[in-house]
């Protein structure tokens, strides 16, 4: 059965927070591979279009870091995480800034 990681709430969304999520290379790596996915994709295959050259431990500090953040939501089936942006929630509490900083690259 599918289950949904822990993250915050969009009210509790602090753009310092996501800022500095963002200002990892790696990590805005992640952000722009899964941002140009149209839909929810595996960790595991967003890491192979990425080619990043990181090690396992460091990309899964990276997804950690992206939804403690609340950029991401991580959806945990059996041992693939399914993980997808939070396009809504991050409109709704930021405007545009995704656009901003990940769409153009």
């Amino acid at each position: 059965m599918p289950r949904t990681l822990p993250e915050p709430s969009v009210d509790s969304f602090d753009l310092t927070v996501i800022l500095s999520a963002l200002a990892d290379p790696g990590r805005r790596a992640l952000m722009t591979a899964l941002y140009r996915s149209p839909e929810p994709i595996d960790c595991a295959v967003v890491v192979e279009k990425a080619d990043l050259g990181l090690s396992n431990p460091t990309i899964s500090h990276h997804y950690r870091v992206l939804r403690e953040a609340g950029l991401v939501r991580s959806v945990a089936e059996g041992r693939k995480r399914i993980i997808s942006v939070r396009h809504e929630d991050m409109e709704t509490r930021f405007p545009g800034l995704l656009q901003a900083v990940l769409g153009d690259q």
